[in-house]
C-alpha cells in the first residue's frame, strides 16, 4: 500500500523484553512499511534478539548511548532518501489494524501538516489515555505540556469524548508519522535535550516555521509508558524541569524574561511542595534543573536567536494558566478548560 514510503523507527535502549513484548504487534500490523530498529548502544543481546527473531526489521547501531533526541537524529540521518515518512514509535507500544493509514492520508493530503500522532491510550488499562499524549497535546502560556484527556496526572478514561481530528500544539514522541525531509529542515531533536520534551521543541519550532501539528482520531495505540524511566524518577524530573525551560527560553515569542521569572517562579513551588512532602531527591532534581537553566542561559540565548531569524507564525498556544486552572480552579479534565482561551 506505501511502497515503503513509510519507515517505522523504533529507538532501543536495553530493550529486549520490551521489542519481544511489543515488536510482534508492529510487525503484523504494518505491511508495506519499512522497520527499523536504532539501537543506541544497548549492553543486553537486543541486537541478537533481534537478528534471530525479526530477520526483516533492519538494526542501525549507535555506538554511544546518544539518548532519544541524539539518538533518533543520528539513526534517522542514515534513512532519510528512502522514506518520505518516519514513524518514530517508542519501544513499548502496542499498535492495531490499520494503524497507519489514517495518519498517512492526513500527510500525504496536506502539505502544511509536517506531523500525525495517534490516540494513545493505556497498555495496562486499556480504558484510559496514557500520559505521554493522549489524545493530542498543547502547552500553555507558561509552557507547561498537557493533554487532552491528561493534566499532570490526572489521566481520563476514553469515553470518546476527543474522537475528533484536530490541529495540536504538540505530538508525541511515543507515536508520531512526521516528513522525513522536514524533520531535518526543522533542525531535528535538540541534542543537548538528551531526553524527553524534545519533540515538544520541535513542534514548537515546526509552528513558527509555518506547519501545523495534528491529532489523528481514527488510529489508535497502546502504551506501557515509564518503560526507560519511571514517572517518579529524579532523573526523569530533572530532565523534564531542565527541558521544559529551555524549550520556554528557545521557542517564546512574547518578552523572555518576565516570563521566564515567573516560570521559574512556579517551579520553585513544585520544588517546595517536593520538600515539605519528603521528596527530596525531587526538590534537588529541580534545583539541579535551575542551575543548568542558568549555566546554559547563553547557548540556549543562541538558539533563541537562530529560530527568531526564520519567519516565525502564532503558536497553538493555551492562554491561560493551567496551574491555576488545575489545581486552584479544580478544572483537571480538558473538557473543563475555557477554549476560548485557546488560540488556533
Amino acid at each position: 500500500m506505501f511502497e515503503s514510503e513509510i519507515a517505522i523507527v523504533i529507538l532501543n535502549f536495553n530493550g529486549h523484553d520490551h521489542l519481544k513484548t511489543f515488536l510482534p504487534s508492529v510487525t503484523a500490523n504494518s505491511q508495506g512499511s519499512a522497520i527499523y530498529v536504532i539501537d543506541n548502544a544497548s549492553s543486553d543481546n537486543s541486537i541478537a534478539f533481534l537478528k534471530e527473531n525479526f530477520p526483516t526489521v533492519r538494526i542501525i547501531q549507535n555506538e554511544l548511548n546518544l539518548g532519544f533526541a541524539g539518538g533518533y537524529n543520528k539513526g534517522l540521518s542514515q534513512i532519510i532518501e528512502p522514506h518520505p515518512y518516519f514513524v518514530l514509535l517508542n519501544s513499548d507500544v502496542e499498535v492495531t489494524n490499520a494503524w497507519l493509514a489514517p495518519m498517512h492520508d492526513l500527510l500525504k493530503d496536506n502539505p502544511s501538516i509536517v506531523a500525525v500522532q495517534p490516540k494513545i491510550l493505556s497498555y495496562t488499562y486499556k480504558s484510559k489515555f496514557e500520559h505521554a499524549g493522549a489524545a493530542g497535546g498543547f502547552i500553555d502560556k507558561y509552557y507547561f505540556p498537557f493533554c487532552r484527556g491528561r493534566i499532570f496526572d490526572e489521566i481520563e478514561d476514553d469515553n470518546s469524548q476527543y474522537d475528533t481530528t484536530m490541529e495540536v500544539a504538540w505530538t508525541s514522541g511515543a507515536a508520531m508519522m512526521v516528513r522525513s525531509k522536514e524533520f531535518f529542515e526543522i533542525g531535528g531533536f535538540d541534542p543537548d535535550f538528551f531526553a524527553h520534551m524534545e519533540e515538544i521543541d520541535w513542534c514548537l519550532r515546526a509552528q513558527s516555521a509555518g506547519f501545523k501539528l495534528m491529532f489523528c482520531s481514527k488510529s489508535t495505540v497502546y502504551h506501557l509508558g515509564g518503560g526507560t524511566m519511571p514517572y517518579a524518577f529524579p532523573f526523569k524530573t530533572y530532565l523534564n524541569f531542565r527541558n521544559n525551560l529551555s524549550m520556554l527560553i528557545k521557542n517564546h515569542q512574547g518578552l523572555l524574561f518576565p516570563m521566564l521569572f515567573v516560570r521559574m517562579a512556579l517551579d520553585g513551588l513544585a520544588a517546595l511542595k517536593f520538600l515539605c512532602t519528603g521528596k527530596l531527591a525531587l526538590f534537588w532534581a529541580v534545583f539541579k534543573a535551575h542551575m543548568y537553566t542558568y549555566k546554559n542561559l547563553p547557548k540556549n540565548l543562541e538558539k533563541r536567536k537562530q529560530i527568531k531569524a526564520q519567519k516565525e507564525h502564532a503558536l497553538v498556544q493555551y492562554k491561560g494558566c493551567i496551574v491555576w486552572n488545575f489545581y486552584i480552579m479544580k478544572n483537571t479534565v480538558y473538557r473543563r478548560l475555557n477554549k476560548r482561551r485557546f488560540e488556533l
